[in-house]
């Protein structure tokens, strides 16, 4: 592990020592500098979950990733540094309600001396680690959440707009390694049922906003303030991809 380089690949200058001021600092850091994309699913580039190679694309190619490759890079930094970090299965939340089966989705468990949810892998969620054992709302400049308990599972809500809590995700506190994601990692890349195959997407936060390329659609939101445009062609959509996400393909 290049530590260097991967603080490097963040933009981070920050304090490294395993506390939790560290770990808020570095999850801001690295949801504003590294982009939740699929491009290599439409590309027809196989995505294999060993650390080394996601650790090179992210940080050497200075690519993006899904959930299984950013929580799966970023743990590994944590853990270079000296936290204690176990990966975690998460079921998403579905429209129709209800939830998406286990290992849908990787979360982060970090252990200092109160327990944090990490996750760097959801798109537009959090920016910030949120406290797990705390069942009260956790407030950030981006939106206001809170785990709450369910049977066997923790669930994590965000507010909406209009002051309703709404579920992004349940998951368990059982540690896993990669092997336990490999089946939903191939269906997430192979299956027409999948919505990482349906819609090319690249998404990165702003310090007040989000810009995200779906499909051949650019939106940009800041301040609560949405803007749309359509590119006209794929060229377009590389330079889009260059100048506003730091990815070439």
């Amino acid at each position: 592990m290049d530590i260097a380089a991967y603080l490097k690949r963040i933009n981070y200058d920050g304090p490294l020592d395993p506390s939790a001021e560290t770990l808020r600092r570095l999850h801001r850091a690295h949801m504003l500098r590294v982009p939740f994309e699929n491009l290599d699913i439409h590309l027809g580039r196989l995505i294999v979950l060993d650390e080394s190679k996601l650790l090179s694309k992210i940080v050497e190619q200075r690519r993006g990733g899904f959930c299984y490759e950013l929580n799966g890079a970023f743990g590994a930094l944590l853990r270079a540094l000296g936290f204690d970090v176990a990966m975690l299965s998460a079921g998403v939340a579905r429209e129709e309600g209800g939830f998406s089966p286990p290992f849908d989705h990787m979360a982060l468990l970090v252990k200092l001396k109160e327990r944090w949810l990490a996750d760097v892998g959801f798109g537009d969620s959090f920016m910030e680690p949120l406290l797990l054992d705390y069942r009260q709302e956790q407030i950030q400049a981006e939106g206001a959440y809170r785990i709450s308990s369910d049977d066997d599972h923790l669930i994590l809500e965000q507010r909406d707009d209009a002051g309703s809590w709404k579920p992004q995700y349940r998951f368990t506190l059982q540690p896993y390694q990669y092997e336990a994601f490999t089946q939903m990692c191939h269906f997430h890349q192979t299956s027409p049922d999948s919505h990482f195959t349906q819609k090319r997407t690249c998404s990165l936060a702003m310090p007040e906003g989000r810009i995200t390329l779906a499909g051949m659609r650019l939106i940009t939101t800041t301040r609560g303030e949405r803007h749309e445009r359509a590119l006209a062609s794929e060229e377009e959509c590389a330079t889009v991809l260059r100048e506003h996400f730091g990815v070439e393909i």
